[in-house]
């Protein structure tokens, strides 16, 4: 194990220097993780319908069979994730 050594550097100047650099690394975390979840968006039947250029008809069809997920919070009104439409799409094989 490699050794560092701190020539004239008090144990509360090294605490701060920690200190800064635990809250730069939390501070690069947290907007990596603002940014992920920015494509959280909630989308109406109709605006997935539109992004994939599909009839609402096909659209039910893939939700009874677990294909695409739909989230409610009361009556018939569905609503759903932008980044699981977009995990929803698989890559075909040629």
């Amino acid at each position: 194990m490699d050794k560092i050594h701190f020539i004239q550097t008090t144990p509360e100047q090294l605490a701060e220097l920690i200190k800064e650099g635990v809250k730069t690394e939390l501070q690069t975390l947290k907007k990596e993780l603002l940014h992920e979840n920015a494509n959280d968006e909630i989308l109406t039947r109709e605006e997935v319908c539109k992004i994939l250029s599909i009839d609402p008809s096909t659209l039910w069809h893939w939700q009874n069979k677990n294909k695409i997920k739909a989230y409610g919070i009361s009556g018939a009104r569905r609503y759903y994730k932008r980044s699981e439409i977009m995990q929803a799409l698989t890559l075909l094989k040629k």
